[in-house]
Order: structure tokens, then C-alpha cells, then sequence
């Protein structure tokens, strides 16, 4: 499925909390990727700084810099969700500031990379956290990358004006890009406006819409059991039926005749023997 990249205009609509209860609902092997530029919170919060010394895209933005080494670093930065099967795998985002510098020159170096993780041994769905457009240095090329871009938006009036605007953005780099249209969806958060009436506002299909359960979110956000039962699980592990409908509906349009060839890059492989991480 390659890149499945999650944004957000600005606030804070739940773009980690979503991202990590689908990865955590997934049924294909993914490695959800913190790219938010701002900062990744899952180590600190859903995983409570349980972990020992530094882990993640700062380090591997840091060595890849130093001597180009992301391909030999990658996977020993990663933390495994559902240890030991290696079949949901967390790569942390930034978490000293200091390290943000080294991130953001790096985002078509992630880009290439992660796109090559579908087609690894085994492959591996990439789920990006890209954070909120309204900061310094957004990640565009994950985005320009992605086979599918998920717009996560409250449902209220303030929330869907912010997200209006960030449609059009975002509409507009991917057409001076030249990727082609089709990926873009909203995804929508919470009570509020109806879906047919959000989409047609922003004139934009809703892919889904994941329901308020306050509990599981706080679980997200602050560690503890996760229920699989509980509402937003089961959304969020619904929501991979419509991507996965959309990717294949995008396949088929590019292997039309005259349609622009993707991008070739290099598969990675996951280690033989995969070590506790």
C-alpha cells in the first residue's frame, strides 16, 4: 500500500490519536512513522517513556546526515508495537528540538525510502503522522509521496474553515508537483456537521468519520490498555477497507496508457532476524 500520509490545518483534531489507532487496529505489517515536525509525543505518551536511551527519526535524520547511513540504521530505530511479532512498528518522531534541523532537509530522502517499504522483504504499509501544515518546514514531500493523504478535520465550523483553506493548499502543491489528483480524501473527527455536508462544503469525499470516545483517546495519549471493542478501535480498523479501495482505484488509473509512471526506488529489507527493539 506504500504511503498512507495524515495531516491536519492546524490545531490539534486527533492526527497522532488517529494515526495510532489505526496502526494499532492494522492488518497488513506497518511501521507508522512520526514525521510532525513539531515533535512526536507517542514515546513520551502512549508508550510512558518507558524506553532507554534515544530512539528515532532524529537519530537516523542525525547519522544519515554524518555519514549515510539510513538504510543500515532504519530498523534498529524502530520500537515494536506488538512485540515480539514485528508486524507494527513505531518509528518516534523528533523529540529534542535541537534535532528538527537535521529532519527537515531529509523529508525526500524519508519519502524515497518509506516508498520502498511496500515492495521489501516482507513489505510493510508506511502510515505518516505529518502533523499540521501550520508550522515550519511541513513535511511536502511525504505528502507528494503518499499514495493516499487523509485531511483529519473536526466536524465544526472553525475547524472545517481552517481545513477549507489547507484542501486548496495542499490541491495546489500536488498539481505544481505533477502527482497525479485522486489521493486526497478528508477523514473526520468527532460530532459536529454531517459528512455529506462537510464534503460538499469543501468539495472533497469524507473517506470515514471515527466517532469521540474520550476514553480510548486518553489511552492513546497517556499509555494504558488499549480495547479493541471500544468505538474508535473499531473505526480505525475499519478505515483501512476505504484507503485500501482507494489505492486500488489509484493503481488502475495509473496503469492506464499515458499515465505517469511512478517514481522507481530501491526495496529495503527488513532484517532475517529481526532483534528486540
Amino acid at each position: 500500500m506504500a504511503i498512507i500520509a495524515l495531516v491536519s490545518a492546524k490545531g490539534s483534531p486527533g492526527v497522532t490519536t488517529t494515526a495510532l489507532a489505526a496502526a494499532l487496529s492494522w492488518h497488513r505489517r506497518l511501521v507508522l512513522a512520526e514525521c510532525d515536525p513539531a515533535g512526536g509525543s507517542i514515546l513520551a505518551g502512549y508508550l510512558g517513556g518507558t524506553l532507554d536511551g534515544p530512539r528515532g527519526i532524529g537519530e537516523l535524520a542525525v547519522g544519515e546526515l554524518r555519514d549515510g547511513s539510513l538504510e543500515t540504521a532504519f530498523w534498529s530505530q524502530l520500537v515494536d508495537l506488538d512485540a515480539p511479532r514485528r508486524e507494527r512498528l513505531l518509528l518516534p518522531g523528533v523529540v529534542d528540538p535541537a534535532q528538527a534541523g537535521s529532519v527537515v532537509p531529509l523529508w525526500q530522502r524519508f519519502a524515497d525510502y518509506f516508498t520502498g517499504l511496500d515492495r521489501g522483504v516482507p513489505p510493510y504499509d508506511v502510515l505518516v503522522d505529518c502533523g499540521r501544515l501550520a508550522v515550519d518546514g511541513p513535511p511536502w514531500p511525504l505528502l507528494r509521496a503518499a499514495a493516499v493523504v487523509l485531511l483529519v478535520t473536526r466536524a465544526h465550523l472553525p475547524d472545517l474553515s481552517a481545513t477549507r483553506a489547507a484542501v486548496r493548499t495542499i490541491e495546489r502543491d500536488l498539481t505544481e508537483h505533477r502527482v497525479p489528483p485522486g489521493n486526497l480524501r478528508l477523514l473526520v473527527v468527532g460530532d459536529g456537521h454531517g459528512t455529506s455536508e462537510i464534503s460538499k462544503a469543501l468539495r472533497l469525499p469524507v473517506i470515514a468519520r471515527l466517532p469521540h470516545d474520550s476514553r480510548t483517546a486518553e489511552v492513546l495519549a497517556h499509555g494504558g490498555t488499549v480495547r479493541a471493542g471500544r468505538p474508535l478501535m473499531r473505526a480505525a480498523g475499519a478505515l483501512e477497507v476505504p484507503v485500501r479501495a482507494l489505492l486500488d482505484r489509484r493503481q488502475a488509473r495509473l496503469a492506464w496508457p499515458g499515465a505517469t509512471p511512478a517514481r522507481a526506488v530501491s526495496a529495503p529489507l527488513a532484517p532475517e532476524v529481526p532483534g528486540a527493539v
